[in-house]
């Protein structure tokens, strides 16, 4: 059975927005990482969705590097998150201003 491409378009729809929310609404660094996260994997099932509609392989090779990008930004988010937290010793995203120098 073949899920319908507009059924396909909501879900990444609706994971997008609960990414969007998830970042806008926190303020711990790791929340707002895991909203982003989830706002790459709405991007990436929109991709594959419109791979199989369409019978193409370009939407693999897009998740693919959306799976690369994603990994660096969760290296990249961790490693400032440890940083601030041995820094300030919390995880309050409005900290990064101590981050000047």
């Amino acid at each position: 059975m073949i899920v319908p491409f507009g059924h396909i378009l909501f879900l990444a729809g609706l994971l997008f927005l609960m990414g969007a929310v998830c970042t806008a609404a926190r303020r711990n660094l790791i929340m707002i990482l895991m909203g982003v996260e989830v706002m790459l994997n709405a991007a990436g099932l929109v991709f594959v969705g419109a791979a199989l509609h369409w019978g193409t392989l370009d939407g693999q090779a897009f998740v693919i590097f959306i799976m690369g990008v994603a990994a660096a930004e969760a290296g990249v988010g961790l490693v400032l998150f440890y940083y601030l937290n041995r820094r300030t010793g919390d995880a309050d995203a409005d900290a990064y201003d101590t981050l000047k120098g």
